[in-house]
């Protein structure tokens, strides 16, 4: 698995967000399981609510391919610092690996290198998940 790989997708997916009203342009790519690399970017609206982060664009357009895992994330923002992934974001990358990887980058050399579960202690499981992965740990919760 190659980091830098991811870095320089994020960063070169980045000039494709649309992002008119906030001028925030955000950049995602990630790994699977089996080393497949999937993109994404924000997306706004004039009707804020119906806006999609980079990092659930990425995943469910992978999802659309049959991907169900994240084994590492990258998100790149043009900050000077590293932007970490909202809430609905947090969640959504659970429901894909309760052990991804998040690599937040910017265009300083900082990053931020956390576990899904760091970001997101006492993530919302249901005890009826049905997903159909070997990297799910419906149990996350149980520890």
């Amino acid at each position: 698995m190659d980091i830098d790989l991811l870095k320089q997708k994020a960063r070169e997916l980045a000039q494709n967000s649309y992002a008119p009203y906030s001028q925030f342009p955000v950049a995602a790519a990630f790994y699977d399981q089996n080393g497949n690399i999937y993109g994404g970017v924000n997306v706004e609206n004039m009707s804020f609510g119906l806006t999609i982060c980079a990092e659930r664009n990425a995943i469910f357009s992978a999802a659309t391919t049959g991907c169900r895992t994240i084994d590492a994330m990258v998100i790149y923002t043009p900050t000077p610092e590293p932007t970490m992934p909202c809430g609905a974001c947090r969640q959504v990358i659970w429901e894909f690996s309760s052990d991804a990887k998040i690599i937040a980058i910017c265009d300083s050399e900082k990053e931020s290198v956390f576990s899904i579960r760091d970001l997101l202690p006492g993530a919302f499981v249901l005890e009826t998940n049905t997903r159909n992965d070997t990297c799910s740990d419906n149990n996350a919760n149980k520890e």
